[in-house]
Parts: C-alpha cells; structure tokens; sequence
C-alpha cells in the first residue's frame, strides 16, 4: 500500500485539510499493527480510533480523577462491575481505568493485553497509551472479541469491501450501536482512502 496516496485521500476527505505529525503516527501506528487484516478490518480499526480518541488520533486516557475511577471501577465502592472487571484490589479502579485508542479497562484485560502482547500492563498500565501497544490491543480486542464478545468476523468481510450497514453493524465489536452510524460513515472514508492506496 501506498501510504502518501492514502495520507492525500483521508487529508482531502475526513483528517484534512491539514494532518499534524500526531495524527499521522497514529495512523502509522494503526496500519502497522493491522498489518495483513483486511481492508474492511483495517478501515473499521481506523474510523474507531478517529471516534474514540475525538480524531486526535492518539491513545487517550478516560477521562475522570482517581475518585471517579473508585466509584466507578474499584471493589470497594462498585463490587459487581470491579469483579466483572477483575479488580479484586483496592485501588484498581484508578489503576486499570481505561486507556488506549479503544478503551482497555480493568485488571483482568490488562493482564489478557500483556499476556498477548508481552509487556507488563499490570506493572506499567500507562504502557497501553503507547502507540504502537494501543494499536496492537486494539488489532487483537477487535480481533478476537475481547470488548463485547464480538469480533471483525461476526461483521465484515474477510475479502473484498464492507458496506455502510455492515460498518454500522460493527460498532457491536466495541460499544453497541452508540455512533454507529457516525462512525460507519468514518469507515467508509477510510476504506475508500486504503483502496485508493492499493491496499487489499
């Protein structure tokens, strides 16, 4: 794939007019861990990113103070969302809050990421707001099924173009149908850029 065709694409129609040196390493970043996925993944993989992070397209942090995090997240405070989340420790809320281009969040999926990935996410959580980690957590999440249940593959096609009802229907992977339709329209966008780009 020719990645200065796909820049000119997606400048002219949904990260332009100008791109910063940020969104383009994130975009980098998220070509790279995508790698050989198809093009529909890879265009669904990006247009999440560009929704998630608010098209900065860098890893971001959930937003709240370490309060928030305790009330939302911790054993002591939300004990049926912290086991779900397997934080059985005092202080996990805060610690595994979510972060990433596609929010990971809590202990259990920090563990899983690492474990995947070979980085220490339990010991060094704020290593999922690196690019290429955030990038690769999202490639296996969306991959595997790990945010919802579903997966690329209940969704998208493995050969050939998605439709914008198929990008629509794949917000299911990450957050049920919330933007689905906005972030559908994103997909589509993108897959035209990749295409444009010679990517298959």
């Amino acid at each position: 794939m020719d990645r200065q065709i796909f820049f000119t694409a997606v400048r002219s129609t949904i990260l332009g007019p100008t791109l910063d040196q940020d969104e383009v390493a994130g975009c980098e970043a998220i070509l790279d861990a995508m790698g050989d996925l198809p093009i529909s993944w890879t265009a669904y993989a990006l247009a999440t990113a560009y929704h998630e992070t608010a098209g900065t397209m860098q890893p971001i942090k959930e937003y709240g103070g370490v309060n928030y995090f305790t009330r939302r997240y911790d054993i002591s405070c939300n004990p049926r969302l912290a086991k779900k989340l397997g934080n059985t420790q005092v202080g996990d809320g805060a610690a595994y809050c979510g972060r990433g281009y596609v929010q990971l969040t809590g202990r259990a999926n920090y563990a899983k990421a690492g474990d995947k990935l070979g980085h220490d996410l339990i010991g060094r959580p704020d290593l999922a707001m690196r690019q290429d980690i955030a990038a690769s957590i999202m490639r296996l999440g969306m991959r595997e099924g790990w945010f919802t249940g579903r997966s690329f593959q209940h969704y998208l096609p493995v050969q050939g173009l998605a439709t914008g009802d198929k990008f629509t229907a794949a917000r299911k992977i990450i957050n049920g149908n919330d933007k689905a339709s906005k972030i559908a329209g994103y997909a589509v966008k993108f897959q035209n850029a990749l295409l444009k780009a010679g990517a298959k």
